[in-house]
């Protein structure tokens, strides 16, 4: 994380700096969605772990464990709580618990390359949410990439061996989620109000409380206290990793989306699926091969190049907060 932020901050406000910045940024993020696909995988269908909502509990209280941490030992800045700190955030704590639950659902449910098919999902959903929310119209190039991956996706769809009507309906709950916290970020990271760690910190805090009740109420802390591998060395080293990889993950969203914009955030994170859809053909031994669906998740695959191509090709306007703003954010969040 460190070198992530020394290679943003080093950039300059010039083109050249500012478009290593946006590579950085998306880099990191491709980086970490990634590893914490798989290592979620492992703990959920491999290790056969009960409860999504208790794994993600777990990444909850890493996030703020290490941010307290952080600034106590001034590493980093963020406002204290204020009685109006909730309404500042606002509705960013439930749209990240939910994106964050939802995914996790469908991760144990559904097969990854199945999962990361449907997860194209979400960019068409930021493309639109973009267009309503922020005034952000696509090109005609972008549009036709995030046309050709949901194509795709619907394809391999079609003819899923492994069909899960339960985990198709959480990994969409999880693509609107994914949309609208991308959009709603950008908003309040443009406000610069409670800053980048700030974010990350209420996030958590605000949403552990309730997933807790959620959590009890339904059955899932019993369930993970009575799990049987809590004495498995690998497993416990690989929640520990799911669990500090959800503070990465989250830091690597914020980094990618105030950098670059939702709709780069959402792609790159697919992007990364490239990995996993093959991947995840052989981890996990739940996904089951058939023609048309393997077609269909290549199709995929291409739109998301297609989209990584004429994305980082064309050479856009800076906008006033990419370059300005960046850097005073650097100096309030960042000692």
């Amino acid at each position: 994380m460190v070198s992530v932020t020394q290679c943003l901050n080093d950039g300059n406000n010039d083109s050249q700096g500012i478009f290593m910045k946006k590579i950085c940024s998306a880099l990191f993020y491709g980086v970490a969605s990634f590893m914490i696909t798989v290592v979620n995988k492992t703990v959920l269908t491999s290790y056969g772990f009960p409860s999504f909502q208790v794994l993600g509990l777990g990444q909850m209280t890493a996030s703020i464990v290490v941010l307290f941490a952080a600034k106590k030992l001034r590493i980093v800045k963020f406002p204290d709580f204020e009685l109006n700190t909730f309404g500042k955030i606002w509705p960013l704590p439930l749209i990240y618990i939910g994106n964050m639950l939802f995914g996790l659902a469908g991760t144990k449910e559904l097969s990854l390359p199945m999962f990361t098919a449907l997860r194209r999902f979400s960019i068409l959903m930021t493309m639109i949410a973009e267009l309503y929310i922020l005034g952000i119209k696509p090109s005609c190039s972008v549009q036709f990439s995030v046309y050709t991956m949901v194509f795709g996706a619907i394809i391999a769809a079609s003819n899923d061996l492994a069909f899960n009507l339960q985990g198709y309906v959480f990994v969409l709950l999880n693509d609107f989620f994914t949309a609208t916290n991308g959009v709603y970020m950008k908003k309040k990271l443009d406000s610069k109000e409670l800053g980048k760690y700030g974010l990350m910190f209420y996030n958590s805090l605000f949403m552990i409380i309730p997933t807790i009740f959620f959590a009890f109420y339904t059955g899932d802390l019993d369930n993970a206290y009575e799990y049987k591998s809590w004495g498995d060395t690998f497993f416990l080293i690989q929640f520990l990793t799911s669990c500090v990889m959800g503070f990465i993950l989250s830091y690597s969203v914020i980094l990618c989306t105030y950098y670059n914009s939702a709709l780069t955030t959402t792609i790159i994170g697919c992007l990364k699926n490239i990995c996993v859809t093959y991947l995840g053909m052989v981890i996990g031994g739940d996904y089951i091969f058939s023609w048309i669906n393997f077609v269909g998740l290549n199709l995929s695959v291409i739109g998301s190049l297609v989209y990584t191509y004429v994305t980082f090709k064309r050479k856009e306007p800076t906008p006033p907060y990419t370059a300005l703003a960046a850097e005073k954010s650097t100096k309030m969040d960042i000692v």
